[in-house]
């Protein structure tokens, strides 16, 4: 069985930045272990398959090269683009049916992309002081507070700190002793910068030690930094090798991501 592959940058100006992944559409779906499959195959961050219901949303679920997971920015970005661009979609938006509830997708007229996803505000962990101790250790710097959403969102006082940060395989271990498979590091951007916050996601028990630009942690990062800085539209940079660009805006109980898509590569695959 042959099936159409499509890898997108997600979250990118340009190819080769943001976030690539692996695009799979199917006229029905596969076995789990098959999906699972083709993931571990592609080795990327991420792999979506999406499948059209008779009313024409989508039924979409992603994975990572390990697990799948519940909530994907980068590759709902990628999807709802590989639809636009090279699937003829013909609407101004895309209902794609999840694990996380129904997430809409527009096509904005200089061509960005705006996602409507479910906002997940963090609160201070209880053991914040020393959760902040043990990934100084696996990091090489502290964090000034340590938050609990879906994943743990580390603060930090500087973008230079969120750049030292370095990726240890011993981050595994101690996201396991604080109960997570996730973790953002994110401080304010530099003052003379047109951004608001900087981050960058790791996620090693999921088989992503560092992900390149990470749509889901921004469903955190947009309510936290939107609160701390007073404003409703926040910009954040993703400061991976690739790096990424993602506008939120935080409306209520959502949060509205938005950011561009490139194609790099379309192709067949052989199952």
């Amino acid at each position: 069985m042959s099936l159409k592959l499509f890898q997108v940058d997600a979250f990118a100006s340009a190819t080769f930045r943001g976030n690539p992944a692996a695009i799979v559409p199917l006229d029905s779906w596969l076995s789990d272990v098959q999906l699972q499959q083709i993931a571990e195959e592609n080795n990327l961050s991420e792999t979506a398959f999406f499948v059209v219901r008779g009313d024409g949303t989508y039924d979409l679920r992603w994975f990572t090269p390990s697990d799948e997971v519940d909530l994907c920015g980068h590759a709902t970005l990628a999807s709802a683009y590989t639809l636009f661009a090279k699937l003829n979609y013909a609407g101004d938006a895309i209902t794609f049916h999840t694990r996380s509830g129904p997430l809409v997708v527009s096509q904005k007229a200089d061509g960005w992309l705006r996602m409507d996803f479910p906002a997940t505000p963090t609160e201070l962990d209880p053991n914040s002081a020393d959760f902040a101790g043990r990934l100084e250790q696996v990091l090489g710097v502290g964090p000034t507070e340590v938050r609990r959403g879906p994943n743990l969102m580390a603060v930090f006082d500087s973008a230079a700190d969120v750049d030292r940060a370095a990726y240890s395989p011993g981050l595994g271990g101690a996201l396991k002793e604080m109960d997570s498979w996730g973790l953002i590091i994110t401080a304010p951007a530099d003052a003379d910068n047109e951004i608001d916050f900087v981050s960058r996601f790791f996620a090693p028990l999921k088989g992503v030690p560092e992900d390149p630009v990470t749509g889901s942690a921004h469903c955190a990062l947009a309510p936290y930094w939107a609160s701390r800085l007073n404003k409703k539209l926040v910009t954040g940079f993703q400061r991976s090798k690739r790096g990424g660009l993602v506008k939120c805006q935080v409306d209520g109980d959502r949060v509205f991501l938005e950011g561009q898509a490139q194609l790099y590569l379309e192709g067949e695959i052989f199952v």
